[in-house]
């Protein structure tokens, strides 16, 4: 199953494009023989979009067919890493394609021109910038594969 990363906007050569890389990198490796990955990054240019509506059209235009669509957003669910890695593995088992996890604009998503998603996720009810969420979603894909693979990674 491969796995997508899709955010608004770039991240410009730096340590927050090298730790994005870096995780991506890993979970691809390690999710490989699980048949999990590659883990992608899909980076939406913004600078031609104007509002949080032209933002969600982008996201879902980006999104292949029949894919599992996870939202990041506030008001989403918090899952622990274990939790992450039993839902990716189920979709897995279920003999799902692609699973897309969405990264809005400043201003949110705009449900209306998205599918249900299949799940809503937050990182906890802080807002972070999205560099940073990038990264941390990056780091937790990563670790939900290390935790299928059984690899020392995550440490309960």
């Amino acid at each position: 199953m491969k796995l997508t990363l899709t955010a608004l906007g770039r991240i410009k050569s730096g340590p927050e494009r090298e730790l994005v890389d870096e995780y991506c990198q890993r979970a691809t490796a390690t999710g490989r023989p699980l048949g999990l990955g590659p883990l992608l990054e899909h980076e939406i240019d913004t600078r031609s979009l104007s509002g949080r509506r032209a933002e969600s059209d982008a996201l879902a235009a980006s999104l292949p067919a029949g894919a599992k669509l996870i939202l990041l957003d506030e008001r989403g669910k918090s899952l622990t890493s274990p939790e992450l890695a039993c839902t990716i593995g189920q979709w897995r088992d279920d003999g799902v394609r692609d699973a897309v996890f969405c990264i809005g604009g400043a201003d949110g998503h705009d449900r209306s021109v998205l599918p249900n998603p299949d799940l809503m996720l937050a990182f906890g009810p802080a807002v972070w910038p999205h560099k940073l969420v990038r990264i941390m979603l990056a780091e937790q894909l990563y670790r939900a594969v290390s935790i299928l693979a059984g690899t020392p990674y995550h440490r309960v």
